[in-house]
Protein backbone atom coordinates (compact mmCIF):
# COMPACT_ATOMS: atom_id res chain seq x y z
CA UNK A 1 0.00 0.00 0.00
CA UNK A 2 1.36 3.26 -0.87
CA UNK A 3 1.43 6.03 1.74
CA UNK A 4 -0.31 9.11 1.41
CA UNK A 5 1.32 11.93 2.35
CA UNK A 6 4.94 11.68 0.79
CA UNK A 7 7.16 14.09 2.24
CA UNK A 8 9.67 15.77 -0.81
CA UNK A 9 12.64 16.59 1.22
CA UNK A 10 15.05 19.71 0.81
CA UNK A 11 18.09 21.11 2.35
CA UNK A 12 20.66 23.85 1.37
CA UNK A 13 22.86 21.70 2.81
CA UNK A 14 23.77 17.66 3.25
CA UNK A 15 23.20 18.07 7.21
CA UNK A 16 19.97 20.23 6.93
CA UNK A 17 18.55 17.95 4.82
CA UNK A 18 19.17 14.68 6.65
CA UNK A 19 18.17 17.05 9.70
CA UNK A 20 14.64 17.56 8.03
CA UNK A 21 14.32 14.19 6.96
CA UNK A 22 14.80 13.00 10.63
CA UNK A 23 11.92 15.72 11.66
CA UNK A 24 9.43 14.67 9.03
CA UNK A 25 10.41 10.92 10.48
CA UNK A 26 10.01 12.08 14.36
CA UNK A 27 6.32 13.87 12.80
CA UNK A 28 4.98 10.42 11.47
CA UNK A 29 6.08 11.05 8.13
CA UNK A 30 5.15 7.25 5.99
CA UNK A 31 7.26 8.25 3.23
CA UNK A 32 10.55 10.47 2.23
CA UNK A 33 11.80 10.81 -1.10
CA UNK A 34 15.26 11.89 -1.13
CA UNK A 35 16.37 14.08 -4.29
CA UNK A 36 20.06 13.51 -5.32
CA UNK A 37 20.34 15.33 -8.45
CA UNK A 38 22.29 18.40 -6.99
CA UNK A 39 25.02 16.58 -4.61
CA UNK A 40 28.48 15.96 -6.37
CA UNK A 41 28.70 12.09 -7.21
CA UNK A 42 31.10 11.67 -4.44
CA UNK A 43 28.36 12.58 -1.57
CA UNK A 44 25.64 10.80 -3.59
CA UNK A 45 26.27 7.53 -1.79
CA UNK A 46 26.80 8.87 1.31
CA UNK A 47 23.70 10.98 1.32
CA UNK A 48 21.70 8.10 0.41
CA UNK A 49 23.06 5.83 3.01
CA UNK A 50 22.63 8.46 5.84
CA UNK A 51 18.89 8.85 4.61
CA UNK A 52 17.94 4.98 4.49
CA UNK A 53 19.81 4.66 8.44
CA UNK A 54 17.23 7.23 9.23
CA UNK A 55 13.72 6.35 7.66
CA UNK A 56 15.03 2.26 8.32
CA UNK A 57 14.82 3.31 11.75
CA UNK A 58 11.71 5.16 11.86
CA UNK A 59 10.11 2.17 9.27
CA UNK A 60 9.58 4.88 7.47
CA UNK A 61 9.71 4.18 3.37
CA UNK A 62 13.05 5.90 1.63
CA UNK A 63 12.33 6.67 -2.36
CA UNK A 64 15.02 7.89 -4.59
CA UNK A 65 13.86 10.34 -7.23
CA UNK A 66 15.54 9.49 -10.51
CA UNK A 67 18.42 7.26 -9.46
CA UNK A 68 17.31 3.47 -9.55
CA UNK A 69 21.13 2.26 -9.45
CA UNK A 70 21.61 4.04 -5.79
CA UNK A 71 18.04 2.83 -5.07
CA UNK A 72 18.96 -0.60 -5.51
CA UNK A 73 22.41 -0.31 -3.97
CA UNK A 74 21.00 0.66 -0.70
CA UNK A 75 18.13 -1.01 -0.51
CA UNK A 76 15.42 2.06 -0.53
CA UNK A 77 12.00 0.86 -1.00
CA UNK A 78 11.88 2.78 -4.46
CA UNK A 79 12.63 4.74 -6.78
CA UNK A 80 10.96 8.24 -8.38
CA UNK A 81 11.44 9.10 -11.77
CA UNK A 82 10.29 12.30 -13.46
CA UNK A 83 11.09 11.44 -17.26
CA UNK A 84 8.01 9.52 -19.05
CA UNK A 85 10.17 8.97 -22.00
CA UNK A 86 12.34 6.14 -19.89
CA UNK A 87 11.55 2.53 -19.98
CA UNK A 88 10.04 1.40 -16.86
CA UNK A 89 10.23 -2.23 -17.90
CA UNK A 90 13.74 -2.09 -18.06
CA UNK A 91 14.50 0.10 -15.15
CA UNK A 92 12.92 -2.45 -12.72
CA UNK A 93 14.74 -5.51 -14.14
CA UNK A 94 17.54 -3.33 -12.38
CA UNK A 95 15.58 -3.19 -9.00
CA UNK A 96 14.83 -5.75 -6.53
CA UNK A 97 11.08 -6.98 -6.74
CA UNK A 98 9.63 -5.31 -3.97
CA UNK A 99 11.12 -2.38 -5.12
CA UNK A 100 8.58 0.22 -6.24
CA UNK A 101 8.11 2.52 -9.14
CA UNK A 102 6.57 5.46 -9.33
CA UNK A 103 6.61 9.11 -11.81
CA UNK A 104 4.98 11.85 -12.34
CA UNK A 105 2.34 13.14 -14.88
CA UNK A 106 0.43 16.43 -15.83
CA UNK A 107 -2.47 14.71 -18.38
CA UNK A 108 -4.39 12.03 -18.91
CA UNK A 109 -2.51 10.45 -21.43
CA UNK A 110 0.23 10.79 -19.57
CA UNK A 111 -1.53 8.73 -16.89
CA UNK A 112 -2.82 5.83 -19.03
CA UNK A 113 1.31 5.55 -20.31
CA UNK A 114 2.20 4.83 -16.91
CA UNK A 115 -0.27 2.32 -15.72
CA UNK A 116 0.47 0.50 -18.97
CA UNK A 117 4.20 0.49 -17.78
CA UNK A 118 2.68 -0.81 -14.00
CA UNK A 119 4.08 1.99 -12.50
CA UNK A 120 3.16 1.38 -8.50
CA UNK A 121 2.37 4.84 -8.21
CA UNK A 122 1.67 8.25 -10.18
CA UNK A 123 2.28 11.92 -8.95
CA UNK A 124 -0.20 13.95 -11.07
CA UNK A 125 0.25 17.89 -11.18
CA UNK A 126 1.09 20.32 -10.79
CA UNK A 127 -1.66 21.67 -8.60
CA UNK A 128 -0.99 25.30 -8.26
CA UNK A 129 2.07 27.31 -9.16
CA UNK A 130 5.26 27.59 -7.22
CA UNK A 131 7.23 29.50 -9.16
CA UNK A 132 6.58 32.56 -11.71
CA UNK A 133 7.88 30.93 -14.66
CA UNK A 134 6.32 27.96 -14.23
CA UNK A 135 3.89 27.27 -17.64
CA UNK A 136 0.62 28.12 -16.52
CA UNK A 137 -1.10 25.82 -18.99
CA UNK A 138 0.43 22.65 -17.13
CA UNK A 139 -1.18 23.94 -13.53
CA UNK A 140 -4.25 21.39 -13.29
CA UNK A 141 -5.88 22.91 -10.24
CA UNK A 142 -8.99 20.81 -8.63
CA UNK A 143 -10.60 20.76 -12.37
CA UNK A 144 -7.68 19.09 -14.09
CA UNK A 145 -7.37 16.91 -11.29
CA UNK A 146 -11.16 16.14 -11.48
CA UNK A 147 -10.96 16.05 -15.76
CA UNK A 148 -8.18 13.29 -14.91
CA UNK A 149 -9.77 11.34 -12.50
CA UNK A 150 -13.37 11.34 -13.51
CA UNK A 151 -11.66 9.17 -16.95
CA UNK A 152 -9.08 7.17 -15.51
CA UNK A 153 -11.12 5.03 -13.02
CA UNK A 154 -7.78 2.75 -12.16
CA UNK A 155 -6.56 1.23 -8.82
CA UNK A 156 -3.20 2.79 -9.65
CA UNK A 157 -2.66 5.07 -6.14
CA UNK A 158 -2.63 8.87 -7.81
CA UNK A 159 -0.98 11.41 -5.72
CA UNK A 160 -0.98 15.25 -6.39
CA UNK A 161 2.08 17.20 -6.02
CA UNK A 162 2.71 21.24 -6.73
CA UNK A 163 2.13 24.01 -3.61
CA UNK A 164 -0.05 21.72 -2.23
CA UNK A 165 -0.86 22.78 1.42
CA UNK A 166 -3.43 21.77 4.04
CA UNK A 167 -5.65 24.03 3.45
CA UNK A 168 -5.97 22.30 -0.30
CA UNK A 169 -6.17 18.63 1.17
CA UNK A 170 -10.42 18.18 1.56
CA UNK A 171 -11.01 19.67 -1.63
CA UNK A 172 -8.12 17.87 -3.79
CA UNK A 173 -9.23 14.48 -2.02
CA UNK A 174 -12.99 15.17 -3.20
CA UNK A 175 -11.45 14.75 -7.06
CA UNK A 176 -10.48 10.92 -6.46
CA UNK A 177 -6.44 12.09 -5.76
CA UNK A 178 -5.80 9.38 -2.89
CA UNK A 179 -2.85 11.30 -1.39
CA UNK A 180 -0.59 14.11 -1.92
CA UNK A 181 3.30 14.56 -1.97
CA UNK A 182 4.03 17.70 0.04
CA UNK A 183 7.54 19.78 0.58
CA UNK A 184 7.30 23.73 1.43
CA UNK A 185 4.73 23.34 3.86
CA UNK A 186 6.46 20.64 5.69
CA UNK A 187 9.71 22.25 5.73
CA UNK A 188 8.26 25.31 7.20
CA UNK A 189 7.08 23.82 10.34
CA UNK A 190 7.21 20.15 10.38
CA UNK A 191 4.20 19.79 13.02
CA UNK A 192 2.20 20.04 10.04
CA UNK A 193 2.81 16.28 9.07
CA UNK A 194 0.42 15.49 11.58
CA UNK A 195 -2.48 17.95 10.16
CA UNK A 196 -1.73 16.31 6.97
CA UNK A 197 -1.78 12.49 8.12
CA UNK A 198 -5.03 13.35 9.90
CA UNK A 199 -6.81 15.35 7.05
CA UNK A 200 -5.55 12.40 4.83
CA UNK A 201 -6.69 9.57 7.12
CA UNK A 202 -2.93 8.47 7.06
CA UNK A 203 -1.43 7.02 10.34
CA UNK A 204 1.09 8.76 12.26
CA UNK A 205 4.01 7.34 14.20
CA UNK A 206 4.89 7.31 17.91
CA UNK A 207 7.47 10.02 18.20
CA UNK A 208 11.10 8.81 18.50
CA UNK A 209 14.43 10.00 18.56
CA UNK A 210 17.85 8.92 16.05
CA UNK A 211 21.12 10.53 16.02
CA UNK A 212 23.28 10.61 12.98
CA UNK A 213 26.83 12.04 12.61
CA UNK A 214 27.52 15.12 10.60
Amino acid sequence: MIPKLHYISEGYSSKELLENIQNACTSGAELVQLCLNNESKTNILKLASAAREITSHFQTRLIIKDNYKIAKEIKADGVYLENINISYTSTRIHLYTWQIIGSKANTLQDCKTLISDEVDYICLGPFKSKRNNEELNKILGISGFTSVLDCLKTKTPIIGYGGITSNDVTNILGTGISGVAVSDEINNNFDTIKAFNKLLDASSTDEKRHTFDS
